[in-house]
């Protein structure tokens, strides 16, 4: 707490140099105690010391409150919640203004430096995605294809003491198959390209709940949001990693997930569990996916709410704004 030592210590100073200054005027005077006079005067002159060291506390500690407010400030930012900027305070001095008004210009900075690195950062590894589930279709998945082929053309002409073990490395490569073609949906939704982001979303909740066993429902009011291809692909990997979450962490009996304001302005998406849900301090702590969440909603220029309270389920709201559109500041 550097403001408190810095008031502290101008406070000392002053006390000293009043209380010095008071001494050696009192010395200088030959003031007599014994007498009624002088003992008056000592009186007096002790007065004024505490009078004049009230009055310079006062005085430094308004002087020094828009300090103490921009440290404050300064402490409680968060660049993964942008907006929070210094406000001027009452008794400003020109020097305090300036350092705010710098502080302030010096976030602004960073916010948009951070949210350009870390698009390109999210774009590149969306390209690398793209590349290697290209790869695992269209290279290792073929060859597995055809290893699964001339498995199934031995078994025919293969002694019946082999066959049936020709059938299972057979069965075991088609396994193989759709266990890469599920990693490559995984790594780059071929319906996000395909056939747009309503169509991608319920294959993606159809699919969480045949592979998890646990009741998925989707529901949108409308077929095709106002996004564009990277809010799209935004969306999807929030809700991507909320059901993962659920998946992983929430023991939940169902899940829901709902899309709203397709041909609005806002499309508001909403993941709901019924599960664990967990306290809100771990929203601070970086763990489970929340704050990957939090940082592709952010350079989307969207906003992510997470309610959430032990025993009640989960909900996370994720906002996105339409094509040329502002995202309204939240209330």
């Amino acid at each position: 707490m550097r403001r408190s030592a810095l008031l502290s210590q101008v406070l000392a100073v002053n006390t000293l140099l009043v209380v010095g200054t008071v001494f050696a005027a009192s010395v200088a005077a030959r003031l007599d105690l014994g007498d009624s006079a002088g003992l008056r005067q000592f009186l007096v002159l002790i007065a004024a010391i505490l009078a004049t060291l009230l009055a310079n506390n006062f005085i430094m500690r308004r002087r020094f409150a828009p300090l103490e407010s921009l440290t404050r400030t300064m402490e409680a930012v968060d660049l993964t919640l942008p907006g929070v900027r210094a406000q001027a305070s009452d008794g400003e001095s020109e020097d305090i203004s300036r350092l705010r008004e710098s502080f302030n210009l010096m976030l602004s900075r960073l916010e948009h430096e951070r949210v350009g690195s870390a698009t390109a950062v999210l774009r590149a590894q969306e390209a690398e995605r793209a590349r290697v589930a290209r790869d695992l279709h269209d290279e290792v998945n073929q060859a597995l294809a055809a290893v699964s082929l001339r498995l199934a053309a031995t078994a025919e002409h293969a002694p019946p003491e082999f066959a049936e073990e020709l059938k299972e490395t057979q069965r075991l490569a088609n396994q193989a198959m759709q266990e890469l073609l599920g990693l490559a949906r995984e790594l780059r939704p071929s319906a996000l390209d395909d056939h747009g982001l309503m169509p991608a979303l319920r294959t993606q909740v159809r699919l969480f709940g045949e592979r998890w066993g646990i009741p998925a429902h989707f529901a949108a009011d409308g077929p095709r949001p106002l996004l564009g291809e990277f809010e799209q692909l935004v969306v999807y990997r929030v809700v991507q990693e909320a059901l993962s979450n659920i998946a992983r962490h929430a023991n939940a009996k169902k899940v829901k997930v709902t899309v709203l304001g397709c041909n609005t302005a806002q499309l508001k998406v909403t993941i709901t569990d019924d599960g664990e849900g967990f306290h809100p301090n771990r929203l601070r702590d970086g763990r489970s996916g929340l704050a990957g969440m939090r940082e592709r909603a952010l350079l989307a220029g969207g906003r992510l709410d997470i309610r959430s309270a032990p025993e009640e389920g989960t909900t996370v709201e994720l906002t996105v704004r339409a094509r040329g559109t502002r995202l309204q500041a939240a209330a």
